[in-house]
């Protein structure tokens, strides 16, 4: 049995419920998952800001919130699976559009929450939406020139994929057209097997939240 618990909400809707788990997953730490399955709490959440306490990893008795939080914690706990990249340069780049994720983008997560299971072809999409997915755009084809590719820095995933993990799927989503590159790098982040896993495990759930179905 497991001395880590990860606690999460939706996994159809709650993008920081996703990075927390990819993050976890990416660590390497064995881990449980406790689901909040009350629909009325989920959806409480699910409509407040990321400084609520989901996720939560719980871990030999301690309890570590915000993603930044348990990505940082997660990295010093298990150094070998090299969450951030090795060059210093790389790692400060990482950290950066990392919290960049954490913080911004206000516009985007309103216009287009994520809902994995909807598919809203030709979405109409806000000025101020659209300017923080050419912001996001934007830092993908940045790092992915710099460093080479296929993932933001390099070969292997690191804690900024999974932060921008969930904007790929709102882009999947709400039909967001992009350019080939960042296309490409979409598809490589769906396409990893812990984003297969959980696209799978969103599909039985059976709650909607009415106020994340709606057409804007």
């Amino acid at each position: 049995m497991s001395n880590a618990t990860l606690i999460i909400s939706s996994r159809n809707y709650s993008s920081w419920s996703l990075r927390g788990w990819l993050l976890t997953r990416l660590s390497g730490l064995p881990f449980e998952v406790e689901v909040i399955d009350d629909a009325a709490s989920r959806a409480e959440l699910l409509m407040r800001s990321s400084s609520t306490r989901v996720p939560c990893l719980v871990h030999d008795g301690l309890s570590v919130w915000d993603t930044l939080a348990i990505a940082e914690y997660l990295n010093e706990l298990r150094p070998e699976a090299r969450m951030l990249p090795a060059e210093r340069v790389a790692r400060a780049r990482c950290r950066s559009i990392s919290g960049e994720m954490h913080s911004g983008f206000s516009a985007l997560r309103s216009a287009l929450p994520m809902n994995l299971r909807a598919r809203k072809k030709n979405f109409a999409v806000w000025s101020a939406a659209r300017a923080d997915i050419e912001a996001v755009v934007e830092i993908w084809r940045g790092c992915l020139a710099t460093w080479g590719g296929p993932f933001l820095f390099g070969d292997e995933v690191t804690i900024a994929d999974a932060m921008y993990a969930p904007v790929v799927t709102r882009f999947q989503t709400y039909d967001v057209k992009l350019d080939d590159v960042c296309a490409a790098y979409g598809k490589r982040i769906l396409e990893l097997p812990d984003m297969v896993e959980w696209t799978e495990a969103s599909t039985a759930e059976v709650e909607e939240v009415a106020e994340l179905e709606l057409d804007f």
